[in-house]
């Protein structure tokens, strides 16, 4: 038998575990982790996925690793490393985090939200392939190591090359959907770099319409918001304004199998579980948002081509000058108590 491909979860949260688990399915496969607050756990235990797909089933990584300076010392050569953090590119730059780690032949894969998540990372590692997807996943982590899938998943890879064609990267993502496909994920597929960034800019619509209107509505859920006359024609205003940017940018228009910002809102208001953005529980939580990677970096990619969105504009200076200020007052009530 061939050598294992050796394949490094970095963030090991709900969607970093739950797709772990499924790629540890695909022959001749390990998956090791580098945890972080659950690291006690799933050293201990491993992880625990509930799925109406899947059903129930325990997973033990290869390798669990409580920081990336002990994966480095493990010698391992990984061939695949999936970073599924959070994109917080105000806070702290995650690709310094993988050096060490990423060597000749490691395709590096982002499971991020947002526009402008690969740029870090190419930067970092120019030599290495870039993997760009974008996952629509209803998963969450309810205790350390424990997974509930809720339903069904897809999710698209491609190949980041904006300065052109790679054969290495190209073969290295087709491998990885196919990976995906023998652990289960029927639902994955290998796209094209345009394709792929059409798919991050479609998926923009929803997140950074839905997500800041949560937050500045108070909490509201993505039906409530859909259902209600004025913000229903906001989300809507906001999403075309997304949805007829992109092709000029990209230079491609939209599948036609893509929905119409008419189709998103049509099935956000059928959803009437209760969900609420992750942009609004991260404010809530008092923690930082995903602001750039969802408003402040299509705004800056849409100017640099000559176009504007004062839509999502708008969202991102209030939406900014609010955590700025947030932050703030935290700070100064810390600083009181002591």
């Amino acid at each position: 038998m061939s050598s294992p491909i050796e394949v490094l979860i970095f963030g090991a949260g709900a969607v970093g575990a739950f797709y772990g688990s499924r790629l540890a399915q695909a022959p001749n496969v390990h998956v090791s982790c580098v945890c972080r607050s659950n690291y006690s756990a799933v050293s201990s235990n491993g992880f625990h996925v509930t799925s109406p797909q899947y059903g129930d089933y325990s997973w033990t990584p290869t390798r669990v690793f409580p920081n990336p300076k002990e994966a480095e010392k493990s010698n391992v050569r990984w061939d695949y490393i999936v970073v599924s953090t959070k994109a917080l590119p105000d806070v702290s730059d995650d690709s310094k985090q993988l050096e060490g780690l990423v060597k000749d032949k490691t395709a590096i894969v982002l499971i991020q939200n947002g526009l402008g998540v690969e740029e870090g990372y190419a930067k970092r590692f120019p030599s290495a392939a870039i993997l760009s997807a974008v996952t629509v996943i209803s998963a969450a982590q309810e205790q350390h190591g424990e997974i509930k899938h809720n339903r069904w998943t897809r999710i698209n890879i491609g190949p980041y090359l904006p300065s052109g064609p790679s054969s290495q990267a190209e073969q290295q993502n087709a491998k990885f959907a196919e990976l995906l496909q023998q652990g289960g994920v029927k639902d994955a597929e290998a796209y094209t770099h345009a394709k792929l960034q059409l798919v991050r800019w479609h998926k923009l619509a929803i997140n950074a319409s839905m997500n800041p209107s949560s937050v500045l509505s108070n909490g509201s859920t993505n039906a409530a918001m859909a259902l209600d006359p004025e913000l229903s024609h906001h989300l809507h205003a906001t999403m075309l304004e997304i949805l007829t940017t992109a092709p000029k940018i990209i230079g491609q228009d939209f599948p036609r199998e893509f929905a119409s910002a008419d189709k998103l809102l049509a099935s956000t208001r059928k959803n009437t579980s209760g969900s609420r953005p992750s942009m609004w529980l991260d404010w809530e939580a008092g923690k930082k948002m995903e602001l750039e990677v969802i408003l402040g970096n299509p705004i800056r990619i849409a100017r640099e081509k000559g176009f504007e969105m004062p839509r999502l504009q708008t969202l991102y200076a209030l939406l900014k000058m609010a955590q700025t200020n947030r932050d703030k007052q935290a700070d100064g009530k810390a600083k009181a108590k002591l």
